[in-house]
Order: C-alpha cells, then structure tokens, then sequence
C-alpha cells in the first residue's frame, strides 16, 4: 500500500503544480487515485468508500494557505484521515489491576500468536519495568509449547511449563496461580490457533477468556492476510470482547490494506505492531507515524529513536575524545562504525525511515550492495592482526595478499577498502582542525558517497 499509495499521490501532487485552487474537479482526481491505491491494497469496500466520503467532506471545505498548494494540503488531509481510520494517535496497554495483569493473545494459526507472545513480554520487561511470565494453552500444534519456552528464553522472561496431555483450563489455571505465588506483573496467555475459523477453536477461546477475566485480549494479524483479515476480525470480534489489536509482519511485502480494515471492522485499537523478526521487533502502534509512513513521508522519529538504541554513547564519545586530542583514526574505530550502522539496522532499515523523496536522493546507490560491501569491510577488518589495525600504514603487498585470504576476498576488495577508510581518516583530521563546515561541503562531490558505505 505505502509504495503505491505514495506515488500515485506523488504523481497527482505534480499534476496540481499549477493550480491555486481546491475544486470538485482536482478532488475527484486525488480521490479516484486514493481509492484505486486503497483496494488494490486489499482494503475492504465499506472501509474505502467511508475513508473516501471523509476526506471529500473535508476537502472541499478547505481553504488553501497562501505558503501551500492543492496538492499539498490534499496530502495532508488524506495523511490525517488515514490516521484517524487507523486510531488516532497511541493506545497503551492497560495494566491497572491487581498483579498478575493477565493478557490473552488470539488470532488464527500462522498469524505470528507465539512469537508475538514473547515479543511483547521483552517489551514489557523493557520498557514498562515489569515481571513477566508466560504460557502455551496451544496443546494441538506440534512443539507450540516448545517454541513458546525457546522464544520466551530470549526475551528475558518465565515460563511457565505445560504438556500437550493437559486441558487448557488446566493449563492456565496453575498459571494464574503460579503467577500470584511468585509475585508476576503480567501473565501472557498464548492460545491456540486453527488454520481457518471454527466452533471449536471459538468455543475454546471463549471458556478460557471466562476463566481468565484477562485485562487486555489482544487480536494477532498478519498484516499480509488483506481481505482474509476482515473475516477473521470480525469472527474474533463477536466471539470475544477485544481490547486490541497486534499487526504482524508489517515489514514484509504485504499489500497493507489490513492495517484499515481490521481497525475499523473491530473497532479496537491497533496497539502493537511486528516490524522485524528479531525478539526486539516490536512497537508501540502510532497511527500518524504510520500514516507518514504510507504516504512516504517517512518516520523520522522512528529513525532517532533507532539511532539512540544503537549507537554506543560511551563509544562514541570516546572516538570524539581521541579525534580531538590529536590521535590518528584506526581501523578498529571504523569497524566501530561499521558495527553501529549494522545495530541501526543497517543502511536498508535507516533507509525505510526517511522520507520517501529524501530517501531516492540518497538511494541512487544499490542499498542491498551497500550493505554487502558494509560486511565485505568487517571480515577484511576481521583478517587483520591488531598491529595492523592499529597501525594501517604498515599494511603492503604480501600483507594484503594474506589479508585477503583470510577474508575469501580479492586483493583489490581490500585496496578498495583501504581507500575507502583513508577517505574517513581524512574526515576525521579535518574535524580535529576545525574544518568540519567546509569538509561537509565537500561531502557531496566526494566519489563513491559517504567514505566506508560508497561504490566501487
């Protein structure tokens, strides 16, 4: 959706260049391409014509400021519907009960239940500080339980064991009780899924949600389901009185349009959304970042907050340190570097976040060839000796023949390596000398990018 949305608008944005003025006509135009972009998004039609009503009614009662054009202030105005129509703003996880604050997790097998289960019991320990313990009622899928211990493991968080012999109102209920004996902030239920909606599976959900009065029941989706995803909300919805909703895999290739749908067929917020594979993939769901994001505005706040859990502070104030007492740039501090873009998610993830016309003046460059010239850098690096990082000057001929084997690369790769980094050092001493305005004026016409992340 984000991708095809964003040019279409792009594309209408420029069309309107001219104009200086809202009308039925240039509205007609920007919405025939909204709604062309929103169903082959796998939005729902009742989803689509509501959204298109809306932002028609606040179009054409919209008066363009003098600074902005048509275009413009349609853009925003879709952006803004779009986050109303997926919630508005954050919705927190409500705790405020007695310990254990007991949550349910339901969806559909295949949706992500499991391993969202101890996503979030890593952001609750993270985050909000708090005692977490897990537990599998899923007894029909084959090492569903298993997974659950192994990923739970990762998060930092308990478990709490179960057999596939055991009923699950067992199950949960020496849960409940395990929890209060030991002092647990939160229980997480994982449930069991089925493939498709059933009676039985409904039944099941039902009877456990009566036994665990849970203070939050959230909704697991896969965000690629698209037209599947409505069916499934609605069949969760009149079976159980949810509080929320989690998106998963909204970093794959999906069409998006569930991120509209299930919000509305619900009615409950979107209160988490999977972003990557890894144990820490998950975030707090805000419906304007989400909605910049579609429209390629990018998320800019995202990206800082990316930058602040990957960059070493103590690292880096130590290379401003050394930069300014006058020590030369090694080539363990650019590996340094290298191994901070790699904690941001590498070029790709730091991509994704800036806005989409920052990003294709940046991304005139292969980011997937970036990225593996970033590895081919850190095992060239890695086939050193310590002297030789120390001290990269003594690096000649027979060494870089030997460095290269060392790191299954060519003799030139590491050449082109040792240019690269040279290029760094040079930066660095600039800063050192106080020339930082006029180096970063230089940066732009510097061959190859940015030194260390550039071409061949």
């Amino acid at each position: 959706m984000a991708s095809n949305l964003t040019e279409r608008l792009s594309r209408l944005v420029k069309t309107m260049r001219g104009q200086s003025r809202i009308t039925e006509t240039n509205v007609q135009d920007m919405l025939r391409e909204v709604r062309m972009a929103l169903l082959e998004a796998d939005v729902a039609l009742p989803v689509v014509r509501d959204f298109i009503a809306r932002v028609k009614e606040r179009a054409l009662g919209q008066d363009v400021i003098a600074s902005l054009t048509p275009g413009q202030v349609l853009v925003s105005l879709v952006q803004k519907e779009l986050a109303a129509t997926m919630g508005d703003g954050v919705a927190d996880l409500n705790l405020a009960t007695q310990p254990p604050a007991i949550i349910l997790m339901a969806g559909l097998q295949g949706a992500g239940k499991t391993t969202t289960t101890a996503k979030l019991a890593k952001h609750l320990i993270d985050k909000r500080k708090k005692k977490v313990l897990t537990v599998s009622a899923d007894v029909y899928r084959p090492a569903a339980i298993e997974q659950l211990k192994t990923v739970t493991a990762q998060a930092g968080a308990e478990w709490f064991p179960s057999t596939p012999d055991q009923k699950p109102r067992d199950i949960v209920t020496a849960a409940i009780d395990h929890a209060r004996r030991h002092f647990f902030d939160v229980l997480l239920v994982d449930t069991a899924g089925r493939l498709a909606i059933d009676e039985a599976l409904m039944a099941e959900i039902r009877e456990l949600h009566a036994l665990l009065n849970p203070i939050e029941t959230l909704f697991v989706v896969d965000a690629m389901q698209g037209q599947d995803a409505i069916n499934t909300a609605k069949a969760f919805k009149e079976a159980l009185p949810l509080t929320g909703i989690v998106l998963t895999k909204l970093d794959g290739d999906s069409r998006g349009g569930a991120a509209l749908s299930v919000r509305q067929i619900t009615g409950v917020p979107i209160k988490f959304a999977g972003i990557s594979e890894k144990i820490d993939g998950l975030e707090v769901f805000d419906a304007e970042r989400h909605a910049g994001r579609v429209l390629g505005m990018g998320d800019i706040v995202a990206l800082v907050e990316e930058v602040q859990k990957g960059v070493d502070i103590e690292a880096a104030q130590k290379l401003a340190e050394k930069v300014k007492s006058g020590e030369d740039f090694d080539l363990n501090d650019f590996l340094s570097q290298i191994s901070q873009m790699k904690k941001m998610g590498g070029l790709s993830g730091l991509m994704d976040k800036l806005p989409t016309e920052l990003a294709s003046k940046a991304g005139g460059a292969d980011m997937d060839k970036a990225e593996r010239d970033m590895r081919r850098m850190e095992g060239i690096i890695n086939s050193m000796t310590k002297l030789e990082r120390r001290k990269p000057d003594l690096i000649k001929a027979s060494r870089k023949r030997r460095i290269a084997a060392g790191a299954g690369v060519q003799v030139q790769d590491v050449n082109r390596m040792l240019n690269q980094f040279e290029q760094m050092r040079l930066m660095m001493r600039k800063m050192k000398g106080g020339g930082l305005f006029k180096m970063m004026k230089r940066m732009g016409g510097m061959k190859g990018g940015m030194p260390g992340f550039g071409g061949r």
